[in-house]
């Protein structure tokens, strides 16, 4: 089970001089490429304060100079986790293009007005779904959920607005590092990483 990377050498010289310029260019030709199914999906990894890792895939929903953003329940494991330590990691993993983005940074909440602009663009199902789950929580049987759910549909049916439950929300992740990870054979991988450098970057290469 291995496989023997060909892919376009990555140098600094061809790098953006920010990390989110050269995400878009690698998120944009991630979006292009049909292999890649959900590009913006990537693994959200959170530790409790005494270093206990766990780890989810969550989808990306915007980014900007200010950082990389998610919603969620803030009541869930990774909610939890976040509030007591706020250090995370981002892993986009394009296995077709034999490319990973690696974020580290930390998570502080975004604030409520740009959580209720973005419930509103969820599809109806997807509202009630954050209402009818008290996501990480132990529950007894998949039909629990599914009653609650119905009891939601009709409290709040189709063409009705959805209020945004309080616990629910997004986080926004301020990047300290990006690495660009582009695979080659041999193990001869390119690993190009952003650094914070006061308000600037520096970039410098890992080895493999």
């Amino acid at each position: 089970m291995r496989e023997q990377y060909r892919t376009k050498e990555l140098h600094a010289e061809d790098l953006a001089p920010d990390p989110i310029e050269q995400f878009t260019r690698w998120f944009e030709e991630a979006a292009g490429n049909p292999e890649i199914h959900e590009p913006n999906a990537m693994v959200v990894s959170t530790a409790t304060p005494d270093g206990r890792p766990s780890s989810r895939t969550v989808l990306l929903k915007h980014y900007d100079e200010a950082g990389f953003v998610f919603f969620t329940n803030y009541g869930s494991r990774k909610g939890g986790e976040l509030a007591a330590n706020p250090h995370v990691s981002l892993l986009f993993p394009w296995h077709p293009v034999a490319r990973q983005v690696i974020v580290t940074g930390t998570a502080a909440r975004t604030g409520r007005d740009e959580t209720v602009a973005y419930f509103r663009t969820r599809p109806h199902g997807s509202q009630l779904g954050a209402w009818a789950s008290a996501q990480s929580s132990v529950i007894d049987t998949r039909e629990e959920l599914l009653t609650r759910y119905e009891e939601l549909h009709a409290r709040y049916p189709e063409g009705e607005q959805v209020p945004v439950p309080p616990e629910w929300g997004g986080f926004r992740v301020t990047p300290e590092t990006v690495e660009f990870w582009q695979g080659h054979e041999n193990r001869l991988h390119d690993r190009l990483r952003y650094v914070r450098d006061g308000e600037g970057w520096s970039v410098e290469r890992l080895s493999p």
